[in-house]
């Protein structure tokens, strides 16, 4: 049908080209409304859990690291579709009954934030020693050190794991399809319902999915390139 549909075009019957244009904006307006806001929202939420989640494993004591290592294991042990489910409909069956997009936001970001700890955890680790007992030697505090010598440069490290990170979960937003969040890819299979073109519709999704992980990529290498300029060489 695919192959119909660009015969047709350039044949001169628009009808695969009609369907085009005219879903375009849809799809669209649903990145723009869900889609977009439902990956910003979890990744700033997931990047704060992430960062408690790795001080966590940092620590010496067992009531922080115990609870800390449970949480990532269990998160990335088990899939996010299943952890979406659990949420939406898991906790609706016991009586706590929660909308779809706040639903999916909260396995988005619980995600983002197992993953995104172990990125920190990596970061902060990767840092010499000597910084550390420098930091120390000019009478910093623990906090201090972390704050003002550690993280800055462990933020530096981390940005194009996070980035990566941040590009996956653009593309995972469209299992929130599934619990009936109308983003993106919902609005590519409520059209291709009506109309049965499933091929050009999903390719067109997938087009628009890649057009806005291309534009996070250009960004990321701009972050990067800026971020090294201040690197000794």
């Amino acid at each position: 049908m695919f192959l119909n549909n660009i015969v047709f075009a350039v044949t001169g019957d628009m009808t695969g080209w009609e369907l085009f244009k005219n879903s375009l904006l849809p799809m669209i307006q649903g990145g723009i409304k869900y889609t977009i806001p439902l990956t910003l929202i979890s990744f700033a939420i997931g990047i704060v859990i992430a960062l408690l989640t790795a001080l966590m494993r940092l620590a010496k004591t067992k009531i922080l690291t115990v609870p800390a290592r449970v949480y990532v294991s269990a998160i990335r042990g088990t899939p996010l579709l299943v952890q979406l489910f659990i949420i939406f409909f898991g906790l609706g069956s016991i009586g706590l009954t929660i909308d779809p997009f706040p639903s999916a936001i909260i396995a988005f970001s619980l995600n983002v934030g197992a993953y995104g700890s172990e990125i920190i955890r990596a970061s902060i680790a990767s840092i010499p020693k000597g910084q550390w007992e420098a930091a120390q030697t000019i009478g910093m505090s623990y906090s201090q050190s972390l704050r003002r010598i550690i993280l800055p440069q462990a933020t530096r490290v981390s940005i194009p794991p996070l980035s990566n990170t941040f590009i996956s979960l653009v593309k995972d937003t469209s299992l929130a399809s599934l619990i009936l969040v109308t983003e993106l890819f919902r609005k590519a299979q409520e059209i291709a319902a009506r109309t049965y073109d499933f091929m050009l519709l999903y390719v067109e999704a997938a087009i628009l999915y890649w057009v806005i992980c291309f534009v996070l990529s250009i960004i990321q290498d701009q972050i990067e390139n800026r971020l090294n300029r201040y690197v000794a060489r």
